[in-house]
């Protein structure tokens, strides 16, 4: 299966085209949400994919949840179940833009990266994608953790996470979890991703600690986003309800961040030498303001 990691433009009519200022117009944040955003460490309810899109999206996904499929050989990670528990299923994989036509281009999508522009402050590189799958009735939790923690072979942190779902969630189906305001904390080492939803308490001070016994679930309507700064403190608990909760998460970066090692960033992906920018097949930009 060709590598659509080498197309660095869409490949499908699935999106809109930005062709004018008046086109980027529509998707711009308020004043208010970006305001919210740098205060709070999120901002949530951005709407990003209509229901054809959604559609399209998940059935290109259900293919993907058997690991014998087409194209497997180009993801960057891949787990049917990243929780050590088998009764409590999450599926986790890195790299669905180089399989399918929806989730290459998502990337290009305008309602997603004019406003991620505004969030960076700056024009919108590629990192990396996932997908984040709980199945009905037996879905696995995603524990506290800030995103940064897993990127620190990237400087400076001018990073940018965006959460979309791709049913409607809530507290029920294991919804996102943010800790306002923890965007503001310190980076903390890693802790896990899947299983325990307390072993982040080990590395948290006691006021931390008492600031996460409270935390701001997201309910989103499938097709609305969440963005988050890179330290945002964020989980998700179990899905014990007969509906999936399926979501893909984009994640990029102001272009000019660089890599900070000599090791390969992504598994199978040429190393970039440390100190040099993001570059190249598997970091294209997605769009730059200056030049529309």
């Amino acid at each position: 299966m060709t590598d659509l990691a080498t197309r660095h433009e869409p490949v499908s009519d699935l999106f809109d085209r930005l062709n004018s200022a008046e086109d980027r117009q529509q998707y711009r944040l308020s004043d208010e949400q970006v305001a919210f955003f740098h205060e709070n460490g999120y901002v949530s309810g951005v709407r990003i994919l209509s229901d054809e899109q959604c559609d399209a999206l998940c059935e290109q996904l259900q293919p993907l949840f058997t690991p014998d499929h087409p194209g497997r050989e180009h993801w960057y990670e891949y787990h049917t179940n990243e929780s050590p528990d088998p009764s409590q299923v999450l599926f986790h994989a890195l790299g669905a833009w180089r399989i399918t036509p929806g989730f290459h281009d998502i990337l290009w999508n305008p309602a997603f990266t004019v406003p991620a522009s505004q969030l960076l402050d700056g024009a919108v590189r590629f990192w990396h994608d996932q997908l984040f799958c709980k199945p009905s009735h037996h879905g696995g939790v995603v524990a506290w953790h800030q995103d940064y923690s897993y990127w620190t072979r990237t400087v400076p942190m001018a990073h940018l996470t965006c959460w979309i779902g791709l049913d409607d969630t809530d507290e029920a189906n294991g919804c996102l979890q943010y800790v306002p305001g923890s965007h503001e904390w310190t980076l903390l080492p890693i802790t896990g991703l899947a299983g325990d939803m307390n072993a982040i308490r080990q590395v948290l001070s006691n006021e931390q600690w008492e600031k996460l016994q409270n935390p701001t679930p997201i309910v989103l309507k499938r097709g609305e986003a969440a963005f988050h700064h890179p330290l945002m403190v964020h989980g998700s608990r179990e899905n014990r309800t007969d509906r999936q909760r399926r979501a893909v998460v984009l994640n990029v970066v102001r272009d000019g961040v660089r890599s900070d090692s000599d090791e390969p960033l992504l598994q199978g992906v040429p190393a970039i030498p440390k100190g040099q920018p993001l570059d190249g097949t598997f970091f294209p930009l997605l769009y730059d303001p200056a030049k529309g």
